[in-house]
């Protein structure tokens, strides 16, 4: 890709992160409404989590729904934004190469029950229930590198002790778990690598953001 094509590219993503800030600085208004729709978001994911899972997706359905109905605008504009970043970080982690890069409104994926193909790649999910065992994974490249962005996720990873992992994940609404380290509540960030990274035969690189979410990654 020659300069003049990256660098239109890079505009176009700009815009969207601009047009994004624009619709949000105009529409978003006190509501107490979006403060209850994200605690039932937030209560969904709790009971999903914990074995309820009818009453947490009845609950997720609700709150995006409010949320929705509320403010559209708003969520365009978040849209809009965290699409932005998300190519500027795909560009930016993976470079000019080819890439596995995905993006959908909606996604349930399971990667958790039978072995895998493991690449570098960048997902986008507007709202998205991923599941990973990196125990399962047949990796294609000594370090994996995946950027995983959105609006509302239910992330759970596992990743196998004897493979190197560095985490970089942020969070706006919700809980952040990350090897040891843990957050919850509102501006979640986390940094984490794990002591066998740079040794390690086989190495994850993971970038996860969201803004709102239960994110657990754990090594076992």
């Amino acid at each position: 890709m020659n300069g003049k094509q990256h660098n239109r590219n890079r505009n176009t993503y700009m815009i969207f992160i601009a047009a994004g800030v624009f619709v949000l600085l105009t529409k978003i208004v006190a509501n107490p409404g979006t403060v209850i729709a994200i605690f039932m978001v937030l209560l969904g994911f709790y009971s999903v989590r914990n074995g309820s899972q009818k009453k947490g997706y009845v609950l997720i359905a609700i709150g995006a729904f409010i949320l929705v109905g509320s403010h559209f605008m708003v969520i365009v504009a978040l849209v809009l934004m965290s699409m932005g970043f998300f190519y500027l970080k795909s560009r930016q982690v993976h470079g000019e190469g080819s890439v596995l890069q995905k993006t959908k409104l909606i996604e349930s994926l399971k990667r958790d029950k039978e072995p895998w193909i493991l690449r570098s790649m960048s997902l986008w999910y507007a709202i998205c229930e991923l599941r990973l065992d990196f125990s399962l994974a047949i990796p294609e490249e000594k370090e994996t590198v995946l950027v995983l962005q959105g609006i509302i996720g239910d992330i759970d990873i596992i990743i196998p002790e004897d493979m190197g992992l560095t985490v970089q994940s942020s969070l706006v609404f919700g809980q952040l778990d990350a090897g040891t380290e843990r957050e919850s509540g509102m501006m979640n960030k986390i940094y984490w690598q794990s002591p066998n990274y740079h040794a390690a035969e086989q190495r994850v690189k993971l970038l996860v953001s969201y803004i709102v979410g239960d994110i657990d990654i754990k090594v076992l």
